[in-house]
């Protein structure tokens, strides 16, 4: 026994090769250092966050079973479902509402790892993984806040191309599951984030080409059947809703809100200098200096050229085996993705009018980052190793200062916001849970507050606080759950919540006028708590 005993170590000690245990190192870093952020509740908790975490806690409790976000008919609610056991369990918590996106990152990481190494190389899908464990704000941000789709959709599109690639390479043995899985992951992810779109149809593209005789059979059977159960939350909600409300209605009046249509000159700006540099993690989330808007300059750049290196690369494997040209064909599948992707950005208005805030559209291009620096990898791996003459090691020198770059400017911006940033966010933190503490020990449990203060006190109280949503101009505002707006409403004696100095601040004290004097008001942190004698509702 002794012989077969030595034989299965050897092959376990095979696998975990060099780059490998690299890049385990790295992946537990950066899953360490987001595991810090999490239990430190950074970045800071808001009220969209906040909506994800009611709707886990009722789904918890039995009282709802939403199928879109609270007041918006297109995001899917997948993230308060995964986060609702574990909310059954301790109650309303930041920590633990982020448990299942920290889970995700890391199986985020583990699947384009393996990606990597299949369709690129060991060392390559090792540097892809030490730049995806940096972490500026724009990027943990979209990484670990429980605010819809994106990183259950990520992580969903790496798994079906790792499905096609395996299928095509014959590592699959059992071909109509894996296909009525791919199937089922493209419906979740559909449900989950429209964004992802683009990706799901270059994939779906890839999965035709590499088993397109197999899918005439029972396994393109269970593909439609995967994927009807993956949507089927999405398509039963549009079939019951009022007319106008279904999921296209809604997007569709969102994307055509009338106003001033930027050039595209203004779009393309904040689309490629802004929100890519943005979502690649090259920036703070305050913006990008000029100096650190070169990654986007060149990613059109980038996108062409890894583009034609793949084709020219799948064109001499002509009459090669599937399993040899599948690999070009995926890189070209995710080079499509990012271009679809930033046309479906720069087409919408707010790539020019609110880059910063819309940045984070951009975060599924995660998925073609790789790709995009492939062909650099290789260049700069031909320059070193002489292999080249004086164009090539030109040409590789280059490419070894983008990576580098690329590397180094990540870091910075990483360790910029690990040293400057932890500190502001939980401040805000706190002065947050200090409000939700003085509302719950001392009232008043009924108020209206503007919108970024109410879900998420609500949730900060386990609804024990209950808000109704106003503008500046103290008229109702959004109301995603429509519940709490309706019991406000009833409500004898209801406060009022506001930002000190603000405007919702002094349109406030110019309602009570003379009996701004006499009306009991507490200052809590930067909150400012009004309690009037008589309900001011001017609305009514």
């Amino acid at each position: 026994m002794a012989q077969p005993v030595q034989e299965h170590r050897r092959r376990r000690r095979r696998r975990l090769d060099r780059p490998a245990l690299v890049a385990l190192l790295l992946g537990l870093a950066g899953f360490g250092y987001r595991l810090v952020l999490t239990l430190f509740t950074v970045p800071v908790s808001n009220s969209d966050e906040a909506t994800f975490g009611l709707a886990a806690l009722h789904i918890a409790q039995g009282r709802e079973h939403p199928v879109f976000l609270y007041g918006q008919r297109y995001m899917g609610m997948l993230e308060s479902y995964l986060a609702a056991p574990l909310i059954a369990l301790s109650g309303p918590n930041w920590p633990v509402l982020r448990v299942p996106m920290l889970v995700l990152y890391a199986v985020f990481l583990y699947l384009i790892h393996r990606l990597m190494r299949r369709i690129c190389s060991p060392w390559f899908a090792t540097f892809v993984i030490g730049l995806l464990a940096l972490g500026p704000e724009r990027v943990v941000r979209d990484q670990l806040t429980v605010v819809g789709g994106r990183p259950e959709a990520k992580a969903a599109v790496l798994l079906m191309l790792l499905i096609a690639v395996g299928l095509a390479g014959g590592t699959i043995r059992r071909r109509r599951p894996a296909v009525g899985l791919f199937g089922l992951l493209a419906g979740l992810a559909l449900w989950s984030d429209w964004l992802i779109v683009p990706y799901l149809a270059v994939v779906g593209l890839l999965l035709v080409y590499a088993v397109r005789r197999d899918l005439l059979g029972w396994a393109g059977a269970l593909l439609v059947v995967g994927f009807a159960v993956g949507v089927a939350p999405m398509i039963w909600d549009n079939l019951v809703a009022p007319p106008g409300q279904d999921s296209l209605s809604v997007f569709r009046e969102i994307s055509t809100r009338e106003g001033p249509s930027p050039p595209w000159s203004q779009r393309l700006e904040g689309g490629l200098l802004e929100g890519v540099p943005l979502a690649s993690g090259l920036c703070p989330i305050g913006g990008c200096a000029p100096s650190q808007q070169w990654f986007g300059a060149i990613y059109p750049l980038l996108l062409v050229g890894s583009a034609a290196f793949a084709l020219i690369a799948y064109r001499r494997t002509a009459g090669a085996p599937l399993a040899a040209r599948i690999r070009w064909v995926t890189h070209l599948a995710l080079v499509a993705g990012a271009v679809l992707t930033l046309l479906a950005y720069v087409r919408s208005p707010l790539s020019a009018t609110d880059p910063l805030g819309y940045a984070r559209y951009l975060s599924v291009l995660q998925l073609s980052l790789p790709a995009v620096l492939w062909p650099l990898w290789l260049a700069a791996e031909a320059c070193w190793r002489g292999t080249v003459g004086a164009l090539g090691r030109l040409t590789g020198a280059v490419a070894t200062g983008v990576l580098a770059g690329l590397a180094a400017a990540g870091l910075v911006v990483t360790v910029l916001f690990a040293a400057t940033g932890l500190g502001a966010s939980r401040d805000e933190e706190r002065q947050a849970r200090e409000l939700a503490a003085t509302l719950r020990a001392d009232g008043p449990r009924e108020v209206y507050a503007g919108y970024w203060i109410c879900n998420r006190l609500v949730f900060n109280t386990d609804e024990e606080v209950i808000c109704g949503v106003l503008d500046d101009n103290l008229m109702p505002g959004q109301n995603r759950y429509l519940p709490y707006w309706r019991q406000l409403g009833r409500a004898d004696r209801p406060g009022y919540v506001v930002e000190a100095g603000s405007a919702a601040d002094r349109h406030l004290r110019g309602l009570l006028g003379d009996r701004v004097e006499t009306t009991p008001v507490r200052d809590v942190g930067r909150y400012r708590v009004y309690h009037p004698e008589t309900p001011l509702r001017p609305w009514r």
